[in-house]
């Protein structure tokens, strides 16, 4: 058997888990959310958090940005050259506008944020891309535009179709500031009653240990804009189940969860500003993606469908952040749930 030519296929274990209660668009929905994961614990962990948002008036999400990014490198013969170039290239936005509108329907160029290291320019490219995550949709995009460029500026090169200052696949600060892919925020209240007899803790111990965990935590740890518990789990088992480059979770492990006092209750928000996800595209067409992706609503043919996605994801994560938060406010709690959860699955 030819291994290098022959399909095989991994199965990982996928288990449907909600209904978590969101507040999308104005409008309250309930919503089952197909996970993929060998974390077993995962599952129940999502599960209480989408308990608890069914006791409170839900989870208020909204995709605040939408955006998908390629940077490239061109290198002017000096550094005069370089920044006459960049003038150019930000006096002729329209023109790039509309070489972008020749390669592809959905992809729309926005802005192009231009850096220079002496002689050499990069360029950050950032487009909407429609229901598509837009990976090759902005390099293609990317591709026309470089030629565009070099048509038209004396002096300078082309480098690379790739300069690192997207950044796809690795952790940066500029992704955290600017986004990349969906920008999502998700808040609840969680009234203290349902604090204690769902998640077994208090208002009061879960803000004190978000400070002292993901707060002082992360920035002892020299974390790269992010101050959160473990968005990537959610985030990597959603992916998996829905046909998503699996390895976009790089970005979406950044972010923020923030929790304070609402009176006598608990605010309790989480802030991700790189979700990279589509609803169309390589992937997608699978049978258990398609499948998974009609089930939230999420179809190939639904408007919107991307950034409906996005929002289900960020609901489902701040129900695990939530629920692990909790579980991490009681001694032995989280090391005894997993000897649990993990043994009985074997």
């Amino acid at each position: 058997m030819d291994f290098e030519d022959s399909k095989i296929a991994t199965v990982i274990p996928t288990k449907v888990v909600g209904q978590i209660k969101i507040i999308y668009k104005g409008a309250v929905c309930l919503i089952s959310t197909p996970l993929a994961t060998l974390e077993i614990p995962l599952w129940s962990s999502v599960k209480r958090g989408a308990l608890v948002s069914q006791k409170t008036a839900g989870i208020d999400v909204r995709v605040i940005d939408d955006v998908m990014s390629r940077s490239v490198i061109v290198e002017a013969n000096n550094l005069e050259n370089a920044l006459v170039c960049k003038d150019w290239i930000e006096s002729n936005l329209d023109l790039a506008k509309k070489v972008v509108e020749t390669t592809s329907r959905f992809a729309k160029l926005r802005r192009i944020i231009t850096e220079n290291v002496g002689r050499l320019l990069y360029l950050r490219l950032e487009m909407t891309t429609g229901n598509a995550s837009g990976h090759n949709m902005v390099t293609r995009a990317a591709d026309a535009v470089l030629d565009f460029i070099i048509a038209n500026c004396r002096n300078v090169k082309y480098v690379s179709i790739s300069g690192n200052y997207c950044t796809d696949k690795k952790p940066s600060s500029v992704n955290g500031i600017l986004g990349r892919g969906k920008r999502v925020s998700a808040e609840i209240v969680v009234p203290c009653g349902v604090c204690e007899s769902i998640l077994k803790s208090t208002p009061a111990k879960i803000v004190n240990l978000n400070n002292k965990k993901n707060l002082a935590g992360s920035i002892l740890s020299g974390s790269v804009r992010s101050a959160n518990a473990h968005f990537a789990n959610i985030v990597l088992a959603v992916y998996l189940a829905t046909g998503q480059d699996a390895a976009n979770v790089v970005e979406a492990s950044q972010g923020i969860t923030f929790a304070d006092f609402e009176g006598q209750d608990l605010y309790f928000s989480v802030n991700i500003p790189n979700i990279i996800v589509g609803t169309v595209g390589n992937g997608k067409n699978l049978d258990f993606a398609a499948s998974n992706l009609e089930l939230m609503g999420c179809g190939a043919s639904d408007s919107g469908s991307a950034q409906r996605l996005a929002a289900i994801i960020g609901a489902a994560v701040l129900c695990s952040e939530l629920s692990l938060m909790a579980a991490q406010t009681n001694r032995g709690e989280l090391t005894a749930s997993h000897m649990r959860l993990e043994r009985h699955s074997e």
